[in-house]
């Protein structure tokens, strides 16, 4: 397939070097005009290291333009945090065919919100937009032109906007993902995000030692007993808006996540060792900036608190973490982060959702 991959992070970069390896011809789109110029001139090769050892990449395209990325591409993966979801359906509405697949893995319900952006951005290309509950890798760039994947993603649970368009979007993302898993609609898929319930916790309960230590390993040192079990609090609360909305199981608990037996979790047996184990999770954490709190808990676990709300559901463990983590950063992000209020859908009941999510805008 010819697959675009939008974005600069971790994520982004390990998609394109994991599809090219694959023998799809990636895009890749960069906002980072000068990086985009350094990989040219390094022949658009990266560095890729796995279990296989270490190996050059090529990628097909890297460029700046997104219209040279999008445009005619079967599949576009956007890897890109949550806060960038709107900017980046802006700029790439003009270049939209129909037919064509947007995957956003996660998404914290960026499904619907770029979806609305193409359209109001004068689009009427007929898009199918779905999304996923994590990241497909455990990655970290360990250089500007070298990418360590640690973990690939065994179970992708995915859900489409519009769910009409399920079976079209499923068919083309699991030529990319063979381990994608049909969730239904794209509420069910972003309520199978995985950061808003591992993330928060830790870079909240974490804070005095990350605002003192130069380098922490959140995953490690920050994964004690104490936290695991504010961590069970918040998936189960995340659960119970599922059931309360009607989705079935599996809900993939987060403690498959760490057990050693059981289901298997999105990325199999033994991630979270395999995480640790790497030592790339080891880092300077700038608490107020952190993705984990910027994406996780001020996007992520705003929407949670959100939907929980308007589904009835009590969230006190989720609330009360939105609360410190907006004390912290002396914000207000229940306010200001990703909500049913902000993105304009509160006022909707239970029918109007889902007609909404069965058949689009």
């Amino acid at each position: 397939m010819d697959i675009a991959v939008l974005g600069g992070g971790n994520g982004s970069h390990a998609a394109a070097v994991d599809l090219t390896g694959q023998g799809h011809r990636v895009r890749f789109w960069r906002r980072d005009s000068a990086g985009v110029a350094a990989l040219n001139a390094a022949g658009n090769t990266l560095t890729l290291k796995d279990f296989k050892g270490s190996r050059e990449i090529e990628i097909a395209v890297v460029t700046a333009d997104i219209g040279e990325a999008v445009a005619g591409a079967d599949l576009i993966v956007c890897p890109a945090p949550a806060f960038a979801q709107g900017d980046i359906a802006r700029a790439m509405a003009p270049h939209l065919s129909d037919g064509q697949v947007v995957y956003l893995p996660p998404g914290t319900f960026g499904s619907f919100l770029m979806a609305r952006a193409v359209r109001d951005a004068g689009s009427s290309a007929d898009v199918a937009f779905a999304e996923t509950g994590t990241l497909p890798y455990l990655t970290r760039k360990h250089g500007p032109r070298e990418i360590a994947i640690t973990v690939r993603a065994t179970r992708l649970p995915t859900g489409v906007f519009p769910l009409k368009a399920k079976d079209h979007a499923l068919k083309v993302i699991s030529q990319a993902y063979g381990s994608v898993e049909d969730c239904g609609d794209g509420l069910s898929g972003a309520l199978m995000n995985a950061g808003p319930i591992i993330h928060p916790p830790l870079i909240v309960m974490n804070a005095g030692p990350l605002e003192h230590f130069e380098h922490w390993d959140i995953h490690n040192e920050g994964t004690q007993a104490s936290v695991r079990r504010v961590t069970n609090r918040l998936d189960a609360e995340r659960v119970a808006v599922r059931e309360a909305l009607g989705y079935g199981a599996p809900h993939f608990p987060l403690a498959d996540h760490y057990a050693q037996d059981g289901d298997e979790w999105m990325y199999g047996r033994k991630g979270h060792e395999q995480l640790v184990d790497s030592g790339d999770w080891r880092e300077h954490i700038v608490l107020t900036e952190h993705r984990y709190m910027r994406e996780d808990t001020q996007q992520g676990l705003a929407f949670l608190v959100s939907v929980a709300d308007w589904a009835g559901v009590a969230a006190p463990t989720a609330t009360g973490l939105l609360a410190i983590a907006s004390a912290i950063c002396d914000d207000d992000f229940h306010t200001n982060g990703r909500t049913l209020e902000v993105l304009g859908l509160a006022d909707l009941d239970r029918a109007g959702m889902s007609k909404l999510l069965s058949e689009g805008l």
